[in-house]
């Protein structure tokens, strides 16, 4: 596992766990909220991004 991937993993865990704790003591739609969830999915857009240069080109050639 690359560095990358694996800051990438910690930053997702530590976000989601941000996110579960605020959503439980504010509302789902306040900023602090919407803008953790935003954070975690663009880290999980670049964890697949990594995952996906790293498996390499697609053999299934369509």
């Amino acid at each position: 596992m690359s560095k990358e991937e694996r800051f990438l993993l910690d930053e997702i865990e530590l976000s989601r766990k941000k996110m579960f704790h605020l959503a439980k003591e504010k509302s789902l739609f306040s900023n602090e909220v919407v803008e953790i969830s935003q954070y975690l999915d663009d880290l999980l857009n670049r964890y697949d991004d990594v995952k996906d240069s790293l498996a390499g080109p697609s053999l299934s050639a369509g």
